[in-house]
């Protein structure tokens, strides 16, 4: 049974059976990819224009819904189409009528593909236990307040554990390579040292951790499936906090005034842009010495 929330109050909430499309809806709080989004290469407006226009199901992120429910045991219905592609315009009616119903659709090689997914992370030495069945829970959607800022925040970890005193908290993610270059490139570019950060920091606060840590799952979408397991620095996690921080208190002063500036703000005498940095010290060396 879906559980929704009243109006935003102090104290925190843990929420269980609470759908995921009521969870990412919620107006009165705001996630971790929210906050990403407030800070550069985004910003305010661009903010408020993507809460207040949602977008519908993105064909890209099908296999990663698929796997995580295949891996986690919990997410939204699956509509296995018997076809080799979307081309058909039978076959596409099928997909859109799967989205109506709030089901993922997936052709059957994908479907075959997120299955040996699943069997490759349940095999996996280090993944294998963390996700295994009856050792946690799944999508469980958590409310608390920023005490600097009294701004609401969200998280919904994909796996929670409790270990003699240890709350374990494992984020699985499907990716291109899980080669660690890779996977710590995806770390910058995605900001995951900030869900990380508030992840960690949400869980102390609204479930009283002793002790938290965020462990990160990642596995490729090439056969046979790679998987990489891995814990953040301290100093990325600071960093990621860092910038929480900071979009924390540009949402609640958004909130507050109404306002909600692009990148160049209320100026106006026109700013000044310069090539990257790297590219300046470059082409100094090579043209102007």
């Amino acid at each position: 049974m879906t559980t929704t929330l009243e109006p935003p109050v102090t104290a925190p909430v843990v929420v269980d059976g609470m759908s995921a499309d009521d969870y990412h809806a919620d107006r009165g709080s705001i996630s971790s990819t929210g906050l990403r989004k407030l800070l550069n290469p985004g910003c305010p407006a661009q903010f408020k224009y993507d809460r207040d226009h949602p977008q519908g199901p993105k064909k890209e992120f099908d296999l990663g819904h698929a796997a995580h429910l295949l891996v986690l045991g919990e997410g939204p219905e699956l509509e296995v189409i018997d076809a080799p592609d979307w081309k058909k315009v039978a076959t596409r009616e099928l997909r859109d009528l799967a989205y109506a119903e709030g089901k993922v659709p997936l052709l059957t090689k994908d479907h075959d593909m997120v299955q040996e997914m699943a069997a490759a992370i349940r095999q996996h030495p280090l993944a294998g236990p963390l996700f295994a069945p009856g050792s946690g829970v799944a999508e469980r959607s958590i409310f608390w307040t920023d005490p600097a800022t009294g701004v609401r925040c969200r998280i919904r970890p994909d796996f929670l554990k409790q270990i003699s005193g240890l709350t374990l908290c494992v984020d699985y993610k499907t990716i291109k390579s899980a080669d660690p270059d890779t996977v710590s490139k995806a770390i910058r570019d995605h900001g995951y040292h900030q869900q990380d950060a508030l992840y960690t920091d949400g869980l102390y606060a609204a479930l009283g951790a002793e002790d938290v840590r965020f462990v990160f799952v990642f596995q490729s979408k090439i056969a046979p499936y790679l998987v990489t397991v891995r814990e953040l620095t301290d100093q990325d996690r600071d960093i990621g906090r860092a910038k929480n921080e900071r979009a924390l208190r540009i949402y609640a002063e958004c909130e507050k005034t109404g306002i909600w500036p692009d990148w160049t703000g209320p100026v106006t005498d026109i700013p000044t842009i310069s090539m990257p940095t790297w590219a300046v010290l470059n082409e100094t060396a090579e043209y102007m010495s």
